[in-house]
């Protein structure tokens, strides 16, 4: 049989194994950062292992943390300078570049000016189509005015004559009244 261990030693146990578990995370966590290629600093690694900041800068574990950073960093300078492209590449790369903006302005020249000619004709069309009714429109108008004119032309025709009638019976009919007037003004004989 085992001796019996006093409350202390086995929470003394409890928190080892605890810390040797944590600290395991910690580097399983580490090796997959790595091999995902994310940057690594002490905060990622422990807001990913989901341990405390203390813990990546305890002895046994920051030295590993360590590391892993000077490794990235030597593998972005080494990517960095082999990269850089020389003075003669930057200028052809420029030039590409102005001629394409060259061809492109070109390009969206002559878009705007197939672009303007739709317009106008679609103008043109509109414009027409608005005319061409208001051209029927007024053509009726006019139609209805002649009608109109030759109907009044055709009253005021009639008018006159009845005028012309009727000056000659009023001057019918003072002469007549005259008469009366004469005859009656003179004394009977």
């Amino acid at each position: 049989m085992s001796a019996k261990r006093t409350p202390a030693e086995v929470l003394a146990e409890s928190r080892r194994r605890d810390s040797q578990l944590k600290r395991t995370k910690v580097l399983s966590v580490l090796d997959a950062m790595m091999g995902r290629g994310e940057p690594v600093t002490f905060a990622a690694v422990a807001k990913t292992a989901r341990v405390s900041n203390w813990l990546v800068y305890a002895e046994g574990v920051r030295e590993h943390i360590q590391a892993a950073r000077d490794k990235q960093a030597t593998q972005n300078q080494r990517g960095r300078s082999s990269s850089t492209p020389s003075t003669a590449a930057l200028k052809t790369d420029l030039e590409l570049a102005r001629q394409e903006i060259s061809s492109v302005r070109i390009e969206r020249d002559k878009l705007r000016s197939v672009l303007q000619r739709q317009l106008g004709q679609q103008l043109d069309q509109v414009a027409t189509g608005d005319m061409v009714a208001r051209i029927n429109e007024l053509t009726q108008q006019n139609e209805q005015l002649l009608v109109e004119r030759d109907a009044l032309k055709r009253e005021n025709a009639e008018l006159e004559t009845k005028l012309t009638e009727a000056e000659e019976d009023l001057g019918a009919a003072r002469t007549s009244l005259r008469r009366m007037i004469r005859a009656e003004n003179i004394p009977p004989q």
